[in-house]
């Protein structure tokens, strides 16, 4: 950038907001989910009516939740946003379903956290468009039967498998998995979000960038504001050495791992020589929760091929130890 200081007065007060495509030519990857979602809204829109429901899964930050932004855009849907773990009672996902307007996109961010009571409390929503309450206990107990407005639920989960096979099987419009992204459509992405926040990045740190941002664009655009706020402190202009810097004082290294990533790696070879070695041993070493070491530690090193997952447990590979050797050009 020419000057270390920006002005962010046209920026909205959320930052992650400002960035967040709000268009479908600005979504960077995923494209045959993209192309199967747009076939979904443009037959239902033909049909004056709304898509069947959408699960879209896959590890944080790859774009679920814009996604489901630009599904209500296209519509001209109201969305409604809540989370699996925000609905607790039966009370709360009838307050909910019977609030929406006609045609909501209806947004559950971490469905997997539903209850199993809950999940059946939907059934009927989704197939049918009501809702059946109990009132009362005993033999005074009877079922209220709710109408509700013509919605679509667009749900989005980490852990797909945690999903109950009677729930998946209501997402008439189709059960996505979004993926890990390529290091060029992490540039163009950081590339617009050097544009909205007005820095003048040169190529060699958005190459820096992308290659430490674990495949993710929520991880690309958090590393991009980062070494922003470094440059401005330290009121020096945006450069590859100082990408470099700022990393090394984030602790992030060149292939995105952080001093976690390499505990884990270091727990796995120094205790159990490599592996294999159990989900819960590992964890119990590392003094974590086992879906912590399951879906934050793991992915990304499975993604570069430092780790194996066995029938036996978890095994170091050869690439993985030549890491911890300080090898370098290991791709």
């Amino acid at each position: 950038m020419s000057s270390p200081l920006i002005d962010d007065s046209s920026l909205p007060a959320s930052l992650d907001a400002a960035l967040r495509p709000s268009r479908w030519d600005e979504y960077v990857g995923q494209k045959q989910v993209k192309a199967n979602v747009r076939i979904a809204i443009d037959a239902a829109k033909k049909r004056g009516g709304m898509p069947e429901h959408i699960l879209f899964y896959g590890p944080p930050g790859v774009g679920k939740t814009t996604l489901a932004n630009l599904v209500a855009a296209t519509l001209e849907s109201p969305l409604k946003s809540t989370s699996g773990v925000a609905i607790e009672r039966a009370g709360d996902l009838a307050a909910i379903l019977t609030n929406l307007e006609p045609n909501t996109v209806l947004f559950i961010d971490e469905i997997h956290r539903l209850s199993r009571k809950i999940e059946e409390l939907l059934y009927p929503a989704l197939e049918s468009g009501h809702l059946d309450l109990v009132l009362g206990k005993g033999p005074s107990a009877r079922t209220v039967e709710l109408s509700l407005p013509p919605f679509t639920l667009i749900g989005a989960t980490t852990r797909v498998a945690e999903l109950s096979g009677p729930l998946r099987s209501r997402f008439g419009g189709g059960v996505y998995q979004l993926d890990f992204y390529n290091e060029g459509d992490l540039r163009d992405i950081i590339r617009r979000s050097a544009l909205l926040l007005n820095l003048k990045a040169p190529e060699e740190v958005i190459e820096r960038v992308a290659a430490r941002s674990r495949a993710t664009p929520r991880v690309a655009n958090a590393l991009l504001k980062r070494i922003r706020d470094f440059s401005e402190v330290h009121e020096r202009t945006l450069s590859a050495a100082l990408c470099d810097e700022a990393c090394e004082l984030f602790g992030i290294d060149a292939y995105g791992l952080t001093k976690d990533d390499r505990r884990y790696l270091e727990t796995l070879l120094m205790s159990f020589r490599g592996g294999p070695a159990g989900v819960r041993a590992l964890a119990a070493g590392l003094h974590e929760d086992p879906d912590t070491v399951e879906h934050i530690y793991e992915p990304y090193l499975l993604r570069l091929g430092f780790l194996e997952r066995s029938s036996r447990g978890r095994i170091l590979t050869q690439k993985g130890r030549a890491y911890l050797q300080g090898e370098s050009n290991l791709f």
